[in-house]
């Protein structure tokens, strides 16, 4: 009897060194990208407000619309990833920014800010994290879990590098100069980089022995694939609200600001170094047990920020907090392919960024109105913890089904 086995997948389009400019051209531009578009704003902000005498909710309100828009846009980026590859797309993303960029540093009113907010966010949903993921997962294959460890290792950077930037730009001309040179800067780096280094065919996409690939659209309705976005936005948010919000949670400890400023600093060091446990992680755990794991230990960490009043407890545990966050990005990088492969990663991706974005982007608020509702800072982060563990126990019931066999035909 002849069995019929599936057609040989079409290897990867790039050779080593192709896929190496790839990986290469890609941290350079997500450095960029996140440090310019995302990282400048809460430094230059005081520096906006200040000048413009705009309140500093209002100046934050036009950031968060950036975010808002992101997500939306990620959703067509991601049909279009999956169809063309990053390359067009990426690199329309990085001309637009530069524009976007220009309108934020000459506006003189309100609504013309805000404009430019919108067209960052365009920008971002087309250069940011998701349509890179989705490069790396598609062009590297069975490898890619480490170029997308390797990727977001060299993305932590983007702080380091772009805030003192920013400082030291603002210090020596005025936030509006900053911006226009940050707008150059990004222009030099990441359009000829995304043309350049984003160069080869678009290869077929991988498919794991364990995942469950389809019809994107009967996946993205199905119970497992609603499950992972609830869990991943639950924890994102109380990850992202426990981040904004940790310095007045320090300060009402009894930290000076210096120092509450220096912890949140090693928190983010931690999410740097956090990012190189993945790779054991992965090969050790299955997809479940790492998933629910990494969401209850952040959940944890959280409550424990909220319950812990020693200076070198809460240094500790912001430091520990960090290294979860590091693997958690891994967890939603990973998260589509690890259960559907990778054929419509781009839509699948975009479909559950867009709300995970969407809370991440109202975290920030949220975490000083749950501040305010509880009475304490310290209230607040064992809420955001019980949200995180409802996010873990959710995670649960992220994992796809196996198809069931199609019964035998009946002959008559």
């Amino acid at each position: 009897m002849t069995t019929i086995e599936d057609p040989p997948q079409r290897p990867v389009s790039l050779d080593p060194s192709g896929l190496r400019r790839v990986l290469v051209a890609l941290c350079l531009t997500e450095i960029t990208s996140w440090g310019i578009l995302y990282y400048a704003f809460p430094v230059l902000s005081v520096a906006i407000s200040r000048d413009t005498g705009w309140s500093t909710s209002v100046i934050v309100a036009a950031f968060s619309v950036s975010q808002l828009v992101a997500a939306v846009v990620g959703i067509p980026v991601g049909r279009i990833l999956d169809r063309h590859g990053p390359r067009w797309i990426m690199t329309a993303g990085s001309v637009l920014a530069v524009p976007a960029l220009v309108l934020i540093a000459t506006a003189h009113t309100l609504p013309l800010f805000f404009a430019g907010w919108v067209f960052a966010g365009i920008a971002m949903g087309a250069v940011l994290y998701p349509p890179a993921f989705a490069a790396l997962t598609r062009w590297y294959g069975d490898n890619y879990v480490k170029a997308l460890m390797i990727l977001t290792l060299a993305a932590g950077l983007a702080s380091t590098v772009f805030a003192p930037l920013s400082v030291a730009l603002a210090d020596r001309f005025d936030w509006r100069t900053t911006y226009l040179v940050l707008a150059a800067v990004l222009a030099v780096i990441t359009i000829p980089g995304h043309i350049w280094g984003l160069r080869g065919g678009w290869p077929d996409p991988i498919r794991l022995p364990h995942a469950q690939p389809g019809d994107y659209r009967r996946t993205s309705r199905s119970l497992a694939f609603l499950a992972l976005i609830v869990a991943l936005a639950a924890a994102a948010f109380a990850a992202s609200a426990g981040v904004f919000n940790l310095v007045p949670l320090l300060i009402e400890r009894g930290f000076s600001p210096s120092l509450a400023a220096l912890t949140l600093g090693l928190g983010g060091a931690g999410q740097v170094i956090g990012r190189i446990f993945y790779l054991p992680l992965a090969a050790k755990t299955s997809v479940r047990v790492r998933t629910v794991s990494v969401i209850v230990v952040a959940a944890l960490s959280t409550a424990w920020l909220g319950l812990a009043s020693s200076a070198a407890a809460l240094i500790g545990i912001a430091i520990g907090a960090g290294l979860v966050r590091g693997i958690f990005t891994l967890i939603q990088a990973t998260a589509i392919t690890d259960r559907w492969g990778g054929e419509h990663y781009g839509r699948l991706n975009g479909l559950m960024s867009a709300p995970i974005v969407i809370v991440m982007a109202l975290a920030p608020w949220a975490g000083t109105v749950l501040s305010t509702w509880t009475g304490s800072y310290a209230h607040a982060y064992l809420v955001l913890g019980a949200i995180a563990l409802v996010g873990a126990v959710i995670s649960a019931a992220t994992i796809p089904s196996p198809p069931s066999a199609a019964p035998p035909r009946q002959h008559p």
